[in-house]
């Protein structure tokens, strides 16, 4: 994995007043569904694949928002990340995981500024794409 670069696809789904976000078993932060995109693999497609294969859900519209880069350690390891983040719109849904070491959670607005929810300028810039609906590209990387 040394000087890898991983990128990530990252759903935002909106439920009324509330988004969907996940948490690893026994961690301490949330982060946005989704996974790694293989090589090969359409963005799109990726999504498609890791929602159907985390909860279930079928994607009915998806539209690219905005991304992030950053570098961070967990477990010893170094990362660098490219997360694209995308508006998903889905026919039914379920917050119940198909997969044991994820949990999913509908959060407010208020709740995600308030808790850890990685990466941080993600999270950030979500939080004002949701009020201005302007594609954004953050970076964490000094």
């Amino acid at each position: 994995m040394k000087n890898k670069v991983e990128i990530l696809v990252r759903a935002i789904i909106k439920n009324k007043e509330r988004i969907l976000v996940c948490k690893k078993v026994r961690r301490d932060y949330y982060f946005f569904p989704g996974g790694h995109l293989e090589f090969g693999e359409r963005a799109r497609e990726a999504l498609v694949r890791e929602l159907k294969e985390e909860l279930g859900l079928k994607i009915k519209r998806c539209s690219f928002i905005g991304g992030s880069e950053h570098i961070f350690s967990e477990d010893g390891k170094k990362h660098h990340e490219i997360n694209l983040a995308f508006d998903i719109k889905v026919n039914k849904l379920k917050t119940q995981s198909r997969e044991d070491h994820i949990e999913f959670f509908l959060k407010t607005e208020k709740e995600l500024s308030k808790e850890k929810v990685l990466p941080k300028t993600l999270t950030k810039a979500v939080l004002n794409w949701l009020k201005t609906e302007e594609p954004f590209w953050v970076s964490e990387i000094l």
